[in-house]
């Protein structure tokens, strides 16, 4: 899978293409795609959502798309990494100090419907958009307040939009106290911290979340889970107050030979031989 890098803080790209010119990819960085012309398909993460002249995109890191053109699509991209409004906080409003652009772009529900602006709504993007790309010529727009403005005021359209489809956007920061939490929890359900489950239970796009959890623990989520899983029932062990069976059931194993084979794939060893440690 390609991934993009970008390093100034941001960008504004105009282009038009008639087949795309990226395969399926990924980014470190967040993007708003703007249709100016064309339509066809957007692939973005395990979605086909159809597009047309006037749709609007949010993308976070490590979400998956790419462009089927079916006709000649000029695209409208503003690319800013997460020092972006970092940088700007004494511009930016309260509500956006509580849940910043970057984790509401990370809601899985705006990868899973294409916005339908109302009309008023539309116009106000198309100036808006037209806007930011006359101040483009700018020599430095990633420090000017008026870019910084136009570009909240496309929050506040999307917003306004998706309460206007009583979609719920919950614009969630990922609270890692609250990831290990649940984890912690339920360790001894495997279906409870599958992948899909934990990111459906904290609104958070699945590719995304293997991805952030990895950059923000410095270990994938899925050994996180096993050596989690490894070091409780190594405990169990070493209480050598509970059979083996009985653990097998605690931890959702299927029986004992099952707990057993994991147990020895893990530490190279059997249950029956680390107990006698």
């Amino acid at each position: 899978m390609t991934k993009l890098n970008q390093f100034e803080t941001l960008l504004i790209d105009e282009f038009e293409d008639e087949k795309f010119h990226l395969p399926m990819h990924t980014h470190t960085y967040y993007e708003i795609i703007y249709i100016k012309k064309g339509n066809g398909i957007h692939h973005l993460n395990n979605n086909l959502l159809p597009y047309k002249t006037g749709d609007l995109f949010v993308i976070s890191p490590d979400d998956e798309h790419y462009f089927d053109i079916k006709k000649s699509t000029r695209f409208f991209y503003i690319k800013f990494t997460d020092n972006y409004f970092n940088s700007k906080q004494n511009l930016t409003c309260d509500e956006f100090l509580v849940h910043t652009p970057e984790s509401f772009m990370r809601d899985k529900t705006l990868k899973e419907t294409v916005l339908k602006l109302d009309d008023p709504c539309k116009t106000i993007l198309r100036n808006t958009i037209e806007n930011i790309s006359a101040y483009n010529c700018k020599t430095d727009i990633s420090n000017s307040p008026i870019v910084f403005y136009q570009i909240l005021s496309i929050f506040g359209l999307i917003k306004e939009t998706m309460r206007g489809l009583n979609l719920v956007v919950k614009g969630n920061s990922i609270d890692n106290e609250q990831i290990t939490s649940y984890i912690h929890q339920n360790i001894y359900q495997p279906k409870l911290v599958q992948i899909k489950v934990i990111a459906d239970h904290f609104n958070i796009a699945q590719t995304y979340f293997s991805a952030y959890f990895k950059r923000t623990f410095a270990i994938s989520y899925r050994d996180y889970i096993h050596n989690l899983r490894t070091t409780l029932i190594e405990k169990r062990f070493q209480n050598n107050q509970l059979p083996v069976k009985q653990i097998a059931y605690e931890f959702g194993f299927t029986d004992e030979s099952h707990l057993s084979n994991y147990f020895k794939k893990r530490k190279n060893m059997k249950p029956t031989d680390f107990k006698r440690l």
